[in-house]
C-alpha cells in the first residue's frame, strides 16, 4: 500500500490548496450525477461541469505542488483527510436535485468572485488560470441558477424541495467567508483576495437569484464548520475512498 505525503505548514501553499481542493471534492460529488440527472440533457450538462471543475483543481494543485514536489495526481489521491482543505459544503453527499442546484449555486457564485479577483494575481500562472476557470464558473453559475429559480418558482414540490436544500446548506455558509492567518497572507502578498472580502458580493448576487426563485434565506448561524482547516465532516472519508482507491491498490498504475 501506498503511503500518504506529507505536507509543510506552508501558507501560499494551503491558499492554493484550499481553492484545488475546493474544486476537486465539487467535482466529484457532481459527477456522481452521471447516468443519474432527471433529464438527458442535465445529465450532461452536469457531467461536463464536474470536468471543468476536475481540470482547475489539476491546473491549481499542479501550481500548489511546485513547493513541495508533488504533482497534481500525488495530492489528489495520496493525501490523508486532514490535509484536504475545501470548506465543508462541498463535501455534503449528493442528495436530491434540488440540493445539488442549490449547492452549485452557491459554490459557482463563490468560485466566479474569486476567480475574478485570481485575475489580479502577483502569480502569473494563478493568473492564467482563473483567465480560462472564470468562464467555466461564469457558465456553471448562470446554469445552476437558472434551475434555482424553475425549482423554486415551479411546483409546490419543487419550492418545497428547493426551500429545504436553502436550509439545509445556509448553516455551511459562514464557513466560506471566515478569515485567518492563509487568507491574510495572500491578501498581504497579492497571490489572491481573502474569502472573507468576497462575502458581500456573494450575498448580494444569492439574494438576487433567491428572490427570483421565490426561496428565503435563513437567518445566519453562529455555526462555522471547518472543512477548510482539515477538520471535516464524516462525509469526507467515505468521498476519499471512493476517489484514492484505484492509486492506493495499484500505486503509480497507468492505462
Amino acid at each position: 500500500m501506498q503511503h500518504s505525503i506529507t505536507l509543510q505548514d506552508d501558507l501560499e501553499q494551503q491558499y492554493l490548496l484550499r481553492i484545488g481542493d475546493t474544486c476537486l471534492i465539487l467535482g466529484q460529488r457532481i459527477a456522481q450525477w452521471c447516468g443519474h440527472a432527471p433529464i438527458l440533457e442535465e445529465d450532461i450538462a452536469l457531467s461536463n461541469m464536474a470536468l471543468d471543475l476536475i481540470g482547475q483543481a489539476r491546473a491549481v494543485l499542479t501550481l500548489a505542488g511546485k513547493s513541495s514536489g508533488h504533482d497534481e495526481d500525488q495530492l489528489a489521491f495520496l493525501r490523508e483527510e486532514r490535509h484536504y482543505y475545501n470548506p465543508t459544503l462541498v463535501e455534503l453527499p449528493r442528495g436530491d436535485f434540488a440540493f445539488t442546484v442549490v449547492r452549485n449555486t452557491m459554490a459557482a457564485t463563490l468560485l466566479a468572485l474569486l476567480w475574478e479577483e485570481l485575475l489580479q494575481s502577483s502569480n502569473a500562472e494563478l493568473a492564467a488560470i482563473a483567465g480560462q476557470a472564470l468562464k467555466e464558473a461564469r457558465y456553471h453559475q448562470e446554469h445552476a441558477a437558472d434551475w434555482l429559480v424553475r425549482l423554486g418558482d415551479g411546483t409546490q414540490e419543487s419550492h418545497q424541495r428547493a426551500q429545504a436544500a436553502v436550509n439545509a446548506l445556509w448553516l455551511y455558509t459562514p464557513e466560506l467567508f471566515s478569515g485567518d492567518a492563509v487568507d491574510l497572507h495572500a491578501e498581504e502578498s497579492g497571490l489572491g483576495p481573502s474569502w472573507e472580502s468576497l462575502q458581500k458580493q456573494w450575498l448580494v448576487q444569492m439574494e438576487y437569484v433567491l428572490n427570483a426563485a421565490t426561496l428565503v434565506a435563513p437567518k445566519a448561524s453562529a455555526f462555522i464548520s471547518s472543512g477548510k482547516r482539515g477538520v471535516h465532516s464524516e462525509h469526507m472519508g467515505y468521498i476519499l475512498a471512493e476517489m484514492q482507491y484505484l492509486q492506493r491498490a495499484y500505486p503509480g498504475g497507468a492505462w
